[in-house]
């Protein structure tokens, strides 16, 4: 039996004349450019087949807007499960600041080793080690309770970047893809019941 789980990361909450900040717990909106990428991220799952039979996000409302859009173009109408897992990171010291200053404060280094490899930079306030036992356990839950079954997670970059431990070679995959998701961007994961891990057939893939 199959299993697949996309994860798509939520649409745009700033416009592209705005000054962009590093937003993490803070609940923003999406602009009507974010709203346009969960329309889109709907017409992609609707043209490839891929039409969930569940749907999670996060308590924010820019993962729960994201999922909107998306049944608007699926024609759904599927109730949306908002799990605390799914939050962003709590951004502590950096949190709702200019990327400038966060630029300025953590260095080049430290941000690029977010980027790439995942390490949380001092002064935020995040468990990586819980991020990716809630991944686990939540795969686990809905191979157990959905098996065969389409689930979407909306969620945010901060935490969507740990999924790839699902495949249970975390290093090659983070050499082979940039781990950080675009705005909007979808990952495909599949699990066979008779294998232990997942694999990625897609990753960051632009609807």
């Amino acid at each position: 039996m199959m299993t697949t789980l996309l994860i798509a990361r939520h649409g745009n909450t700033f416009e592209v004349n705005d000054i962009l900040r590093r937003v993490g717990k803070t609940d923003l909106p999406l602009v009507n450019s974010g709203l346009a990428q969960g329309r889109m991220l709907g017409n992609y799952l609707k043209n490839h087949d891929l039409t969930p039979d569940y749907i999670f996000t996060s308590e924010l409302l820019r993962t729960k807007q994201t999922a909107e859009q998306a049944q608007s173009v699926l024609g759904t109408n599927l109730p949306v499960n908002t799990l605390t897992i799914f939050n962003e990171i709590d951004y502590g010291v950096d949190e709702n600041q200019p990327e400038s200053i966060v630029k300025e404060r953590l260095g080049e280094k430290a941000l690029m080793d977010w980027d790439k490899n995942a390490i949380v930079p001092n002064g935020w306030f995040f468990d990586s080690h819980k991020c990716i036992d809630n991944w686990f356990e939540f795969a686990k839950q809905i191979e157990k309770n959905y098996s065969g079954k389409i689930i979407l997670v909306v969620t945010s970059n901060g935490i969507a970047r740990f999924s790839p431990y699902l495949t249970g070679d975390f290093n090659s995959f983070s050499q082979k893809y940039k781990i950080k998701i675009s705005t909007g961007g979808l990952c495909v994961f599949t699990k066979d019941s008779t294998l232990d891990f997942w694999k990625c057939f897609g990753w960051n893939i632009k609807s």
